[in-house]
């Protein structure tokens, strides 16, 4: 009897990985969709790059090596903050309670949907920074592959809060978007990502000083200029980690609410 019960007992590490792969299918087979979204960022490169090469007075690849790093974290935060909506639709349409009833772990429901945040990131950060090469970017390879573990673990974190927006905002669906929204400019500006925080007033410092992705975005900026020893990469490896625990820690008790 009581081997009987310990096989049936859901095991959290296979069941995450089961999770992991059956949501990262829809982007396998439809790769499409990983290209179109990159469209915002190409667009901001395209159009606000010119803007700052012309406004700072700087070279280009001096401009490029400030600006990129900075898109690249925006498409993370971007592609992240979005994905609970994939998880409305299946509430909506009935298929996550399916989920909840099949003897899987609710842990690993969350935690599979968060790592499988990590693919997209990795794979659309790695193209950006390609593209821009013959624009004058100046590729630190070892650079590009520290900085895509740092995206990947904001990434997670800010993926499962997204997820746990989505089972909070359920019976309300607008609700999920106008908080998105809401929250995901003011993080963004305050960021530095787009236009130096430096240069805003005092009381954008500071704000700048207590918003996670503001260290995450110097951190990506260090590491593409090879100063691995910086300050900011440890301060962006702290924020990304402590994102991800708080992420995960909310997005897992919210899944297991979840009914």
């Amino acid at each position: 009897m009581t081997i009987a019960l310990s096989s049936t007992r859901p095991q959290v590490g296979r069941d995450t990985w089961n999770v992991f792969r059956r949501e990262l299918q829809p982007v396998l087979h439809d790769p499409f969709s990983l290209i179109f979204s990159l469209l915002q960022p190409v667009v901001f490169l395209g159009l606000f790059g010119p803007l700052l090469i012309g406004s700072s007075g700087e070279p280009a690849p001096v401009v490029l090596a400030w600006f990129v790093p900075g898109i690249l974290v925006m498409v993370a935060l971007f592609g992240t903050s979005a994905t609970g909506s994939n998880l409305l639709y299946e509430m909506q349409t009935g298929s996550h309670e399916r989920t909840l009833v099949a003897p899987i772990a609710r842990s690993a429901l969350l935690i599979g949907r968060a790592l499988k945040e990590m693919v997209p990131i990795i794979v659309q950060a790695t193209v950006i920074a390609l593209v821009t090469i013959p624009f004058g970017f100046r590729l630190n390879v070892a650079g590009l592959v520290v900085a895509l573990v740092l995206l990947a673990i904001f990434g997670m974190g800010f993926g499962a809060l997204s997820y746990a927006l989505a089972l909070a905002s359920r019976a309300k669906d607008w609700m999920f978007w106008a908080v998105q929204q809401a929250l995901i400019f003011p993080l963004m500006i305050l960021s530095g990502m787009l236009l130096p925080i430096e240069e805003g007033p005092q009381w954008m410092q500071v704000a700048a000083a207590f918003n996670p992705i503001s260290h995450v975005v110097a951190a990506t900026r260090a590491l593409f200029a090879g100063d691995f020893a910086s300050p900011d990469v440890l301060a962006g490896f702290t924020a990304a980690t402590l994102l991800a625990i708080v992420g995960l820690a909310v997005g897992i008790t919210a899944m297991r609410r979840s009914r």
